[in-house]
């Protein structure tokens, strides 16, 4: 068993050739083998787990960066590290995500999971094993991350105000509907809604914690942006944070942005960015030029361009709906100080958690007709 771990962890750490330890590990007994390819893989992911990621994103990164079974592989991993905590000291972020990810423990006793796997999800034992160690791999690659939620046996008391769900999943479903509907009128008007609740919302959280002195902190989130044109979604993303008074530090190495703000804030951040893209997607199907080999590199000039200026002018739109809102909402007097502070406060969360930044550089757009189409289609898009 000890010489199976050392070659395992002689391949992981590039000690000996891929293949030639490949090689060792298949002919091996699979009664030493796979009990301790199942160890190195939960404990892999069990440090990461300790250290910052959630499920979610970790799950997110494999399924990006692997291939085959892994991302399957890793839901596994999530739910043999809940096994060893109660309920009750899981925090309901982390534990909603594993339930996302279906990660429960299906395969009983560890030394047979890979056995069970092989079962389960119908693979040859090579390809399981090259899967195994591929991923081990990718594992011990990551750093620790920022701990925005608290990993399993240390949950956080709930933080949210009472009502809060009932008024996101009210947002929610405004914005279903202003998704599926075929009728301009009547998307506007389910979206005009949905920012009517988040702004008030948002500004009544405000004015109540100030108004009793109660001690309310920023948080932050990771929202993951997918690829292809991820620099370009991630634009979008900064647009509506700012809008909402959030700022966004974008990973490009792992395709995620974190978002700091105070959760009513953030909510309308995720929210609106998500109804946002979908709308994007949409109208820029309807407007790209044809593709093929040798329109390839203009239509990629023109999503690129479009999602650009779609960004840039719904930023504008989002500000000019949030100034809106402050005026509607009030004594401006009142209300000023209070955003100003909770702003600041924002601005420090960030820099405890980021010290060192780079301002984003500017996007180059090489396409005029995708500029101005994308452009055209945030005025277009329902706030």
């Amino acid at each position: 068993m000890d010489t199976v771990r050392e070659t395992i962890g002689a391949v992981v750490g590039g000690r000996i050739g891929y293949e030639d330890g490949l090689d060792t590990l298949t002919v091996a007994p699979a009664a030493e083998v796979d009990p301790a390819l199942a160890a190195a893989l939960f404990d892999a992911a069990a440090r990461l787990l300790r250290n910052g990621w959630q499920p979610a994103e970790l799950h997110r990164l494999v399924t990006r960066r692997g291939t085959g079974v892994q991302p399957a592989l890793i839901a596994d991993a999530v739910a043999a590290h809940l096994r060893g905590f109660r309920p009750r000291t899981v925090d309901a972020r982390w534990r909603a995500q594993a339930e996302e990810l279906d990660a429960r423990p299906w395969w009983g006793d560890d030394a047979g999971y890979l056995q069970q796997v092989l079962q389960h999800r119908r693979v040859d034992r090579v390809t399981l094993i090259d899967a195994v160690l591929t991923l081990l791999g990718l594992l011990r690659e990551l750093p620790p991350i920022e701990m925005l939620v608290p990993p399993p046996g240390q949950a956080a008391a709930a933080r949210r105000a009472p009502g809060t769900d009932a008024k996101l999943e009210r947002v929610r479903a405004l914005l279903a509907k202003a998704e599926a509907t075929t009728f301009p009128a009547e998307a506007e008007a389910y979206t005009a809604k949905a920012q009517e609740l988040i702004s008030r919302h948002s500004i009544d959280e405000a004015l109540l914690a100030a108004g009793t002195g109660t001690a309310v902190v920023p948080y932050a989130r990771r929202i993951g942006v997918d690829h292809p044109y991820e620099s370009e979604k991630a634009s979008l993303l900064n647009s509506v944070a700012r809008a909402n008074r959030c700022h966004v530090v974008w990973s490009p190495e792992f395709g995620f942005a974190t978002v700091f703000g105070f959760d009513a804030d953030i909510d309308a951040v995720d929210l609106l960015h998500t109804s946002l893209l979908v709308q994007a997607h949409r109208a820029m199907a309807r407007t790209e030029p044809p593709g093929g080999k040798a329109g390839r590199a203009r239509l990629k000039s023109y999503r690129q361009s479009f999602l650009v200026g779609y960004a840039v002018r719904i930023g504008e739109r989002l500000a000019e709906a949030s100034r809106a809102a402050l005026e509607q909402a009030g004594d401006p007097a009142a209300l000023v100080p209070v955003l100003a502070s909770r702003d600041v406060q924002v601005r420090e969360a960030r820099d405890r958690s980021f010290p060192s930044t780079t301002r984003g550089r500017g996007f180059r757009v090489a396409s005029l007709e995708g500029w101005e189409s994308g452009r055209e289609a945030a005025d277009a898009a329902q706030l």
